[in-house]
């Protein structure tokens, strides 16, 4: 037996897996060729970020559109930063959003796939045994050093102005101990940490080709980095090449801000023995401000958080539909191209991705919306925005579920058309899109009585229709009334005619419909008017009517 394996038997007496072991019981997944395996793998330890949610969404795009497997991964290894079911609000954000798990964490304490656990903190036995391996092989070894020292060595290299920060070279003391040193030290229970004996040079470098960014060229790793800390558990950068490999991950999608760390990762991979998987760094989502762009901040931005798209109701599908703008810049010319098609025909490709980092715009985020739920059955809009409104307005919920046919009715007015009305963005504007309808929201405002007409004009045209109007018409018969009424009171049944000769009339027939608009609703701006009339019925129509011509002519 060699020294490092002696030393490897007092480091793990405990272990008696092998990485062989490991390796027949994660063996290789059975996918067809070109499959693509891919992780989302957040720690929890606050709410799910959207530029998260954008990360795995293109995740779970690459999986799915090569027949692949997306799984979500827990690491967990930090546990004085993680929160209160910080697991269950990451779940939560991904399932509100239609991003669902193949494999992996799928509920508290519960997970589905055969190459699990998913969660880090269940896993200490696997990294030991690769961390066994490593120490039989030379290639990571015990470090005694103190906290104070360490800090110590922190204050030297900022004295010396040392490019590289951390245990390498000179500093590395205990790189080369001996194996009685290292014995005797252990036999003392002296606390330590496991490092990687890293086999960089600093006149190395590497590269590799990143998915989004291209060819990348860094600097070798050369730093000991620590891989087990004094407690047994692993760090981050160990963890996720150990997860990684027994996941069979292919593909790993993340944020930009890791591609400093990529040379070590590589690094890690190949001493460990594994296959590197295929890198892609995502840039993030920034927000313009002050004519500048900066990163969404959790703290600043309440829209970087997953749950303010819940509260303010955007829908899932509205989410998606934004981010895959983001994503690739060529979606909307193939979502106009393809206006009914799902958002899963969409050819998605990595190597579209913005180099830089997609501009994030609520505006524009609440336009695509408009367009994906004018294209939403009424059963639909009901139904979800009845969802909705049971978590954020209990009395919008009444008012809708107290006849859900009436408001079926409502929400169908101008929808299955070729040109679909867009009024409505997200579930909170829907109060005020059906307010008119319910005499609990209903406001009589007739500020938005046309300029060009005077109170007087207005209650004449009011009273002509109230006398003039029948419930029974159907719409080709319900507009000509309107017309009737035009010439009797001095406007043009002809908006071409008006344009022509204005000084000859008050205004013309569409004046006439808005005074009758205004009255009803309180709105100059509202779906189709005669569907309106319909709905509220030959009571309401006439008692509004009515108040409206008091109002006018007191």
């Amino acid at each position: 037996m060699t020294e490092f394996e002696q030393l490897a038997s007092l480091l793990f007496p405990d272990v008696t897996e092998t990485v062989e072991d490991l390796e027949a019981r994660f063996p290789v997944r059975n996918l067809k060729e070109g499959a693509r395996v891919t992780r989302f793998a957040p720690s929890p330890t606050g709410f799910l970020h959207i530029g998260g949610l954008f990360s795995a969404l293109i995740s779970k795009l690459n999986a799915a559109t090569t027949g692949g497997v997306f799984l979500l991964r827990i690491e967990d290894t930090d546990k004085k930063r993680e929160i209160t079911d910080g697991v269950s609000e990451i779940i939560k954000g991904l399932n509100a959003f239609g991003i669902d798990i193949d494999e992996g964490v799928v509920g508290f304490e519960k997970e589905i796939g055969a190459y699990g656990p998913y969660t880090q903190s269940h896993r200490a036995a696997i990294y030991h045994t690769v961390a066994k391996r490593l120490v039989e092989q030379g290639l990571a070894y015990p470090c005694f050093y103190t906290e104070e020292e360490l800090t110590a060595i922190r204050e030297a290299q900022e004295t010396e102005g040392t490019p590289i920060k951390g245990i390498f070279g000179k500093w590395a003391k205990y790189r080369d101990a001996s194996f009685e040193t290292q014995k005797a030290l252990l036999a003392e229970g002296k606390p330590y940490t496991l490092r990687l004996r890293s086999p960089g040079s600093e006149d190395r470098r590497i590269s590799f080709d990143d998915l989004i960014k291209g060819k990348i060229e860094m600097p070798e790793n050369v730093q000991d980095v620590v891989l087990l800390k004094a407690d047994g558990i692993p760090t981050y950068h160990f963890a996720h090449a150990v997860d990684d490999h027994f996941m069979r991950t292919t593909h790993v999608i993340r944020g930009d801000e890791w591609i400093s760390s990529v040379p070590l990762h590589i690094q890690l991979f190949k001493v460990c023995g594994f296959r590197v998987p295929k890198y892609a760094h995502i840039s993030p989502v920034m927000k313009e401000e002050n004519g500048g762009k900066r990163k969404l901040s959790k703290r600043k931005d309440p829209e970087a958080a997953v749950t303010y798209y819940a509260e303010q109701g955007y829908p899932k599908e509205s989410v998606l539909e934004y981010l895959l703008t983001l994503a690739n810049s060529n979606f909307e010319d193939w979502r106009r191209a393809n206006p009914d098609a799902p958002q899963s025909a969409f050819p998605f490709n990595l190597k579209k991705m913005s180099v830089s980092g997609a501009l994030f715009d609520l505006t524009k985020l609440t336009d695509v919306s408009k367009n994906v739920i004018s294209r939403f059955s009424a059963e639909k809009v009901l139904a979800d925005t009845l969802a909705w409104a049971g978590d954020y307005d209990a009395q919008l919920a009444a008012l809708l579920g107290a006849d859900e046919a009436f408001a079926k009715a409502i929400f169908s007015i101008d929808r299955g058309t070729a040109k679909p009305r867009k009024d409505i963005g997200k579930w909170n504007e829907v109060r005020d899109y059906v307010a008119y309808f319910y005499e609990a929201l209903y406001e009589n405002d007739l500020s938005a009585l046309p300029e060009n007409l005077s109170k007087a004009d207005c209650a004449e045209i009011l009273k002509a229709y109230l006398a003039a109007y029948d419930p029974t018409d159907d719409k080709d018969g319900w507009f000509s009334r309107i017309k009737a009424l035009c010439e009797p009171l001095g406007y043009t049944p002809n908006v071409k005619e008006y344009k022509k000769n204005p000084a000859a009339f008050k205004g013309h027939v569409g004046d006439v419909s808005t005074v009758i608009r205004v009255a009803i609703t309180g709105r100059r701006n509202t779906p189709d008017l005669y569907s309106i009339l319909q709905i509220l019925g030959e009571d309401a129509v006439r008692a509004r009517l009515s108040a409206a011509m008091q109002t006018l002519e007191g």
